[in-house]
């Protein structure tokens, strides 16, 4: 009939006979409602009526006749990859009238999925612009920018060799290594620059600057992967996720000290050597 308030909750209210008065299909003389001439017509004289079976109750969804399916990915298959397999099945063994809709964290997941390119991609934007506003020169921040998909490549490395899911964890944990690893290829950078701005050799200025921050950037980059370690081997509830974030940032990290850190003044001199060249052609 309508609703009500009370105790700040909502309350649907019914109208309903009483059990002796609706228990037998003849019961439906008893109720009657109003013609066009303002007589009382009972209900029965209205059409027919007899029993069935149906649903105690029937769901809908988007105002359509629905069934709600739970389920879970098997271990080693991320959720977007069980998603995709639900929609195949649907596609190819359900008629052309039913369709799959989702709901909750699955619509979210799915409303939002794919937008982890153009989340990295601006955290890498970001990157670039403080530092071009840092070191008052578009090239420079090359150097930096160039050295980040390395820790990326070791990162995804990482949590396949661990047989781990590229999940929403995980990418959180990419954002992360950006900031971690640019801070590594900064040090190189911000000394071999002030060395080429004193008229030292680009090359000597790269190797000097990566001779004197090696030890810095090791020994700060192995104090944070040891505190990554709880989070490798966590268990319990909610290690899923803290595994899914340090198994990528450690891998990652570890690549950028082994790996990347070696290209950094490669980088540095090629851009410089590249710039320097493009200055005296205008020239």
């Amino acid at each position: 009939v309508n609703d009500f308030n009370m105790f700040n909750r909502i309350y649907r209210v019914y109208i309903q006979a009483e059990a002796p008065y609706r228990s037998r299909r003849d019961n439906m003389n008893l109720f009657f409602v109003k013609s066009a001439d303002n007589t009382m017509v009972p209900i029965s004289s209205l059409g027919t009526s007899h029993f069935t079976t149906g649903p105690g109750t029937i769901g809908r969804f988007n105002m359509f006749n629905s069934a709600t399916i739970s389920g879970e990915a098997a271990h080693g298959y991320s959720t977007g990859e069980a998603m995709d397999a639900l929609e195949k099945i649907v596609r190819e063994k359900l008629p052309d009238n039913i369709g799959v809709e989702w709901s909750g964290l699955s619509y979210q997941e799915r409303h939002e999925s794919g937008n982890t390119g153009l989340v990295l991609g601006l955290a890498l934007l970001f990157v670039f612009l403080f530092l071009a506003a840092q070191y008052e020169s578009w090239s420079v921040p090359l150097a930096v920018i160039l050295s980040l998909p390395i820790a990326g490549v070791g990162a995804y490395l990482g949590i396949w060799i661990c047989g781990l899911e590229n999940n929403i964890y995980f990418q959180i944990g990419l954002v992360m290594l950006v900031g971690l690893v640019a801070k590594n290829a900064i040090l190189i950078v911000e000394f071999a620059k002030e060395e080429v701005d004193k008229g030292v050799d680009a090359v000597h200025a790269a190797l000097t600057a990566a001779r004197l921050r090696f030890r810095p950037i090791v020994m700060t980059s192995l104090a944070f992967m040891l505190g990554l370690l709880p989070l490798l081997f966590a268990s319990g509830p909610g290690s899923a996720a803290r595994r899914d974030i340090g198994t990528g940032v450690f891998f990652g990290m570890l690549v950028a000290i082994t790996v990347g850190i070696v290209f950094v003044p490669f980088f540095f001199v090629a851009i410089n050597k590249f710039t320097n060249r493009k200055r005296s052609l205008k020239k």
